[in-house]
């Protein structure tokens, strides 16, 4: 594995450990708990740190199907215990893995297509309904730097919801601050 890759997803591996830490201080109410009505839930944040990671590593990178319903990550309000999140998280991450470990430094500069569902692309894009473009294009090296990003920004607000959820002095991060 090329080095860049092994420094994001042992980066990644470790934010994945704090996300884990954080659900199992909680019971599966908690976890599916807005703080405000305008926030979302610790189970959203991982339905969509999972959909993301899917779909830019797995499918864009990997060329495997694009499957993903982004506008579910954040209406979900239950029905998916804390070990089926973890499970799912895992699973994302094993096949993200997989599809990393075959790229070469030469693959860092190439482009790929990361495909949308129409709904997201008109939301995220503001383009008008029945757009024909549904995709964007990304260089590897930055969609990987941006993922990892994206991944660390929302495993630490997981981690800040799940201590004012469960007051704890458990040290989730493995850092005393």
């Amino acid at each position: 594995m090329i080095a860049l890759i092994q420094y994001v997803m042992e980066d990644m591996n470790k934010q994945l450990d704090r996300i884990e830490k954080s659900l199992n201080l909680l019971n599966n109410e908690l976890v599916w708990t807005r703080t405000k009505e305008s926030m979302n839930s610790i189970g959203n944040l991982c339905l969509h740190l999972a959909g993301n990671e899917y779909q830019n590593f797995v499918s864009a990178i990997g060329n495997r199907p694009f499957i993903r319903e982004r506008t579910r990550e954040f209406t979900t309000d239950g029905g998916i215990s804390k070990d089926e999140l973890i499970g799912l998280l895992r699973d994302t991450r094993t096949q993200s893995e997989d599809v990393l470990s075959g790229l070469s430094n030469d693959d860092l500069s190439r482009e790929v297509i990361i495909h949308y569902d129409q709904e997201d692309w008109n939301r995220m894009y503001r383009k008008a309904a029945g757009a024909d473009e549904t995709y964007d294009t990304r260089e590897i090296g930055r969609l990987i730097v941006q993922v990892s990003a994206h991944y660390g920004y929302h495993a630490g607000q997981i981690v800040v919801l799940a201590k004012m959820l469960q007051d704890t002095n458990e040290h989730i991060s493995g850092q005393y601050h």
